[in-house]
């Protein structure tokens, strides 16, 4: 990855570019819309501020196939959003806090079939 600008107290301000001179990401003091690659691979894509993900988002695995899309806080899973099987199938979908499934929720099988819904706390089902 080449970097064109500047790095002020954990905040890029400048360009990206991938290995191919693609442009990536383009923040300004940290924020704007930008892309995360990992070993060449795209691993993010959303909206940042202050450096950290804020926004909607999405993240890929090494093989560019979507595992999450939703909103960020702080550069954590906050808000709405959904979780994919590695095979681009929907396994949960609802609220997120401080990255880990909190507040209603729902949680597919394989097949598309609903296993869940109901509350979520911490990461868990709530009991």
């Amino acid at each position: 990855m080449e970097y064109e600008g500047e790095y002020i107290i954990n905040k890029y301000n400048g360009k990206g570019y991938d290995e191919l001179g693609n442009l990536v990401y383009e923040l300004k003091n940290g924020n704007g819309k930008g892309k995360e690659y990992y070993n060449g691979k795209l691993r993010f894509e959303g909206e940042y501020l202050n450096g950290l993900r804020n926004g909607k988002g999405k993240e890929y695995l090494d093989d560019n196939k979507l595992v999450f899309e939703g909103e960020y806080l702080n550069g954590l899973r906050n808000g709405k959003g959904k979780e994919y099987l590695d095979d681009n199938k929907l396994e949960f979908e609802d609220e997120y806090l401080n990255g880990k499934r909190n507040g209603k929720g729902k949680e597919f099988d394989y097949d598309g079939n609903l296993i869940f819904e109901g509350e979520y706390l911490n990461g868990g089902k709530a009991s």
